[in-house]
């Protein structure tokens, strides 16, 4: 090995940590420990505050937090959190938003906010023997062993909506779920979910033990393999919208309303038909997904994992977002599911969580569900409007220009002089190279 392990690592003090790394890793080099040092808040209690959401933390890693205003959501009007790194995300949404200010703005309907988690298990019984077993003891059961842990979740409107017994023997020897729907209200609920399913388990445990139902070498077959909640919430889902006529799809690119109209909805369509397409496709609603819920605290990773796998529902990843042209009339849409939470986890204790929940009008879960699948609506249309018309580079390279400076060293005066210099260009990175080293008489 090219390295010691070490153990006892999380005991060390934060400071230990950074010598170890940087004494270990990097040749004891200062700069690296400046650098770590450089990202810490000067605020002490901030900084301890932000260092106990995770483990073993030696500092912070920024992102941009930026602003896209003027997003007319079912009669409000909102300015969006986005805590995004991409160039162009924040310009496109806020560029969409704009564009349909005047046009009616978005609409949007939650379809339904069930959220789902699974007890999975090893019977080896008859499947209508613990089919009898469950509809006429167990499920009581199980509402009456969690009925002191979703006490305050059911004062709140939520608790355990239905529990179903599964039979996956098909699929794999003896396998079978305990599938759990919930209604969490305003938390995403994990901890929640996770603590009824656990109980599940012991119970299903419990009852099996003292069932006359089965013999004792079926009562001894049983294994609890796992409880968990499922980051696929196929039906904790909301629509948003856009709609108007052709007519009034007034475009700057020069191509006429009904052309736009054309071939904007033949690029849904090819999303709709092309993995390949619908995966950058479904990337690009993300980034305006994403922006928001790591700026409201929530857990980017499920957003991801749950909209992709319902992109692939029907066993072929397709597009997220649809497009009609019928009688006229344009309209563009996204069904999203997602699970995010407004009350626990981050939301009660980072500084700029809270700051983005107060800018939204502290919002309710639903409400959340709503700005969300708006942002990665508006986003894909921003990108599709300029796939379709002027190319997605003429756009995203403008935005990635001062990216580009930095990285060469330029001076304020220089990236100014280059801010106009493409004012009717197209950015390309050979072409900002030729011209930096023109202006630096190299």
């Amino acid at each position: 090995m090219n390295h010691k392990p070490i153990e006892g690592f999380s005991k060390l003090t934060k400071q230990g940590k950074i010598d170890w790394l940087v004494n270990e890793y990097l040749e004891g080099n200062e700069e690296y420990q400046n650098i770590l040092n450089q990202y810490w808040n000067g605020n002490a209690d901030l900084q301890k505050l932000h260092d106990e959401f995770s483990e073993n933390t030696i500092s912070n890693f920024y992102m941009p937090y930026g602003i896209a205003p003027n997003f007319l959501i079912d009669g409000k009007l909102f300015a969006l959190p986005m805590a995004v790194e991409e160039s162009s995300v924040v310009a496109a949404a806020s560029k969409a938003a704009k564009f349909w200010i005047d046009k009616g703005g978005f609409k949007t309907t939650i379809i339904n906010n069930e959220k789902l988690g699974h007890t999975h298990f090893i019977f080896n019984v008859e499947p209508h023997k613990l089919l009898h077993f469950f509809n006429f003891n167990l499920k009581k059961k199980l509402f009456e062993a969690t009925d002191a842990i979703t006490a305050n979740m059911r004062n709140r409107g939520g608790g355990i909506l239905d529990i179903k017994l599964v039979d996956k023997t098909a699929e794999m020897p003896n396998y079978y779920q305990l599938k759990a729907s919930f209604d969490t209200v305003d938390s995403m609920g994990a901890n929640f979910i996770n603590s009824c399913l656990e109980q599940f388990g012991k119970t299903l445990k419990q009852e099996v033990a003292i069932s006359e139902d089965f013999t004792e070498e079926e009562r001894n077959s049983l294994q609890i393999v796992m409880n968990i909640l499922s980051n696929f919430t196929p039906d904790c889902i909301v629509r948003a919208e856009v709609s108007c006529k052709i007519e009034d799809l007034k475009d700057d690119s020069g191509i006429s309303n009904e052309e736009f109209a054309r071939k904007f909805k033949q690029a849904v369509t090819i999303a709709e038909i092309e993995p390949f397409r619908a995966t950058t496709h479904n990337k690009g609603i993300m980034n305006g997904v994403d922006a928001v819920v790591i700026a409201t605290g929530n857990d980017f990773r499920a957003t991801e994992a749950c909209a992709h796998a319902y992109a692939a529902r029907n066993g072929k990843y397709s597009s997220l977002t649809h497009c009609t042209t019928d009688n006229g009339v344009f309209r563009f849409w996204i069904d999203l599911p997602i699970s995010v939470g407004v009350v626990g986890g981050l939301t009660n204790l980072h500084p700029l969580v809270k700051f983005s929940l107060a800018l939204l009008g502290k919002p309710s879960a639903q409400e959340l569900m709503s700005i969300l699948a708006v942002s990665g609506l508006a986003q894909n249309f921003g990108a599709l409007r300029s796939l379709v018309t002027t190319g997605i580079q003429k756009g995203h390279m403008k935005m990635h220009l001062l990216n580009i400076l930095n990285q060469m060293g330029a001076t304020e005066e220089e990236k100014q002089h280059f801010v106009n210099y493409f004012k009717d260009k197209t950015v390309t990175h050979h072409e900002v190279i030729n011209e930096f080293n023109r202006l630096r008489g190299q």
